[in-house]
């Protein structure tokens, strides 16, 4: 069992390194100035078959259109994963895949049916920006959902954003002409993405020797050790909590940035260039590990980790959802995580823990804004206490089992569970806004106008992402005539 996990795994880091060997080609010999964009879907198709077939074999080759069945049949890999092939055993198989697949069907569907079957003024601003006017042709959707670049580990990414790359234009801006109306596209110079792929790939080799290293020396099964429990004091129990979960992340720094570096190999994820310049390869990025690492919220953490999966769960759900939309959220994402009982436990302990900081957040920050001496010392405070509730939140997501989760949460009395609850009947919750952080704002900004011009044409024409996202200051210093 433990030898065929770890044969998967090392089937899936070699399969990822021909990836990333084929998205240097791709980008190479099949670049869109050199080729159509009929040949490109049709090279990234057929990659992205074999290689979900030569990692994972024939159970990987089936999806749906509707979020129902899609995400019923995620289900039903799940349950055959854990309780057929690896109960407890951690190992890249075929339902990674599907989830990541699953995130794109049920994207594309709701991006197709705000853009066809619903008007523009029941749409928030990023429902518009992402939505589909037309509806994709097979090859399109087929490349979308099994390009080599993310069938394996993803990302996520917005299906006008890829369309916009296979077509070459990720690069191209409007201006403005003389009379301030008529439209004028030119192309900017492609920025080269070597020296983001090769600082992604020396985290990928920081964290992987990390991971294979420090901590397997940090098992987190050890928090729930009858003798450790019995003589450890309080503080080193919460120390070696926090060590333990710390030891646990970089497999996961790994599996995404190679995942990002692939895509940006390719030529995929520039998002812009900065007020000085400088290019920006994060459009598909999944995480943030300087902000991940010195979070000052629940919600800080939650913003930096798998961030596009998060954008999902945003936009199909927490956005439509008309009742507790958290509680929803939470619930959407432990199931397509998968079946196994921690996975529950720890994202119902999520919601609590959620809407604790939110509370704490409203009613005290405001006390520590001023002067920066206080607010450093409320920031310190702040990532201690995010830290240490981070990591009991998520020990039965790694336990995986009932049993083990509910002891560790028996050793510490559920004290952060009830801690929670007494805040929340304390203190007063303020409604939040539904509103769009900040990534979601680079990512997603559209014009409606240009929505209008490529039905006109027929076709998907728009500006990806990673043309508009740049926020307005950062353009205007080099463009002050460009439109978002």
């Amino acid at each position: 069992m433990v030898s065929q996990a770890m044969y998967n795994n090392v089937n899936f880091v070699v399969c990822q390194l021909f990836a990333l060997l084929a998205a240097i080609w791709f980008r190479t010999y099949l670049h869109s100035s050199k080729t159509s964009s009929f040949i490109r879907h049709v090279v990234a198709t057929l990659l992205g078959l074999y290689l979900a077939l030569f990692c994972f074999g024939c159970l990987f080759l089936f999806s749906r259109y509707c979020f129902v069945f899609a995400l019923g049949y995620l289900t039903v890999c799940q349950i055959t994963r854990v309780y057929i092939f690896d109960y407890g055993q951690y190992s890249a198989d075929f339902s990674g895949p599907m989830m990541i697949i699953t995130q794109k069907i049920t994207s594309l569907a709701y991006e197709i049916h705000d853009g066809m079957f619903r008007k523009d003024e029941e749409l928030t601003p990023s429902q518009r920006g992402l939505a589909v006017r037309r509806m994709p042709s097979l090859l399109e959707y087929l490349s979308y959902n099994c390009n080599f670049m993310g069938i394996l580990a993803g990302p996520l990414c917005s299906y006008k954003d890829y369309i916009t790359f296979i077509e070459g234009r990720s690069y191209h801006m409007t201006q403005s002409g003389e009379n301030g109306k008529e439209e004028i596209q030119y192309e900017r110079t492609e920025p080269s993405p070597n020296v983001a792929v090769i600082q992604k790939l020396l985290v990928c080799g920081l964290s992987l020797l990390f991971h294979l290293t420090i901590s397997k020396m940090l098992p987190v099964e050890y928090n729930i050790d009858e003798h450790f429990q019995a003589t450890a004091s309080w503080p080193t129990k919460v120390i070696y909590l926090y060590v333990s979960l710390l030891a646990a992340r970089p497999k996961y720094y790994f599996a995404w940035t190679l995942a990002d570096a692939i895509n940006n190999a390719a030529g995929f994820g520039f998002r812009g260039y900065d007020k000085n310049g400088a290019a920006h390869w994060d459009l598909i990025s999944n995480l943030r590990i300087k902000q991940i690492e010195m979070s000052t919220s629940f919600k800080m953490f939650l913003d930096n980790w798998n961030i596009q999966t998060a954008l999902w769960l945003k936009r199909v759900c927490y956005e439509r959802a008309s009742l507790s939309p958290t509680t929803q959220t939470f619930f959407l994402s432990a199931i397509w995580h998968g079946v196994y009982p921690g996975y529950y436990l720890t994202f119902l302990t999520g919601v609590l823990m959620t809407l604790v900081a939110r509370a704490v957040r409203n009613n005290f920050r405001h006390y520590f804004i001023e002067p920066p001496q206080l607010k450093f010392l409320y920031d310190v405070i702040t990532c201690i206490a995010t830290q240490i509730a981070i990591s009991y939140t998520v020990v039965p997501f790694v336990l995986l089992s009932i049993k083990p989760s509910l002891m560790f949460y028996s050793s510490w009395y559920y004290s952060l569970h009830f801690a929670g609850i007494l805040v929340l009947l304390l203190l007063p919750v303020k409604k939040k806004q539904k509103g769009k952080s900040t990534h979601e704002n680079v990512q997603l900004s559209r014009s409606k106008k240009f929505d209008e011009r490529e039905n006109s044409l027929g076709q998907n024409s728009f500006f990806t992402t990673n043309n508009v996202c740049n926020q307005n200051q950062e353009i205007a210093s080099r463009h002050s005539s460009l439109k978002q």
